[in-house]
């Protein structure tokens, strides 16, 4: 297994934009590090969740994939649409309460979210099972995998955190900016 090409696809895939690091960025910017760190938190956790099930479960889910995907699809896209029209509704003149920067909804979103979906079921059958088989090597790999996914999580706090005033003095804005990047994630998944 070429060790550096998988690595960097990992961190390409999980620290570019996508639903869950929109939504790491306006929670940030919104609601503090505090919660944007408890999103990220539960989305790590799931995300742990969802590569050992591919690790695991590989074999049986490759009979049902197409099916797999679709729902996903369905489910993934009218969440992500959901979440852009939270952010985009934010009350930019108050402080009301966001019930989807939260550790839950964290958790929720990574098994919604067919970008991480679609990653954890192809990361291990195409990096990892060629070369390694043993329960310690995908064990290995799924730490290291989970490890990279929480580095690219905390990124997009960190950046929410260092931007925080600039994101806030044209908040409305950054709100329709980032709802759009959700809508068109949720349309390319069509595409």
């Amino acid at each position: 297994m070429n060790i550096t090409s998988f690595l960097m696809y990992c961190f390409i895939i999980t620290a570019t934009p996508g639903p869950t690091n929109i939504v790491i960025l306006s929670t940030t910017q919104n609601y503090g590090i505090k919660r944007g760190l408890h999103f990220s938190y539960g989305s790590t956790i799931a995300f742990f969740i969802l590569l050992v099930l591919s690790a695991f479960l590989n074999s049986l889910f490759s009979t049902w994939i197409p099916k797999v995907l679709l729902i996903m699809q369905i489910i993934g896209t009218t969440y992500m649409l959901y979440l852009a029209y939270q952010i985009y509704k934010m009350d930019t003149s108050s402080k009301s309460e966001n019930k989807t920067g939260n550790f839950s909804s964290g958790f929720l979103m990574q098994f919604l979210n067919p970008k991480v979906v679609l990653f954890t079921m192809t990361v291990i059958p195409s990096f990892v099972l060629p070369y390694y088989n043993s329960l310690f090597a995908l064990s290995l790999s799924v730490l290291a995998i989970t490890i990279i996914g929480l580095i690219a999580f905390l990124l997009w706090v960190l950046f929410g955190a260092i931007f925080k005033q600039f994101l806030q003095n044209h908040k409305k804005i950054v709100n329709v900016f980032m709802a759009m990047c959700l809508v068109y994630a949720a349309v390319m998944i069509w595409i």
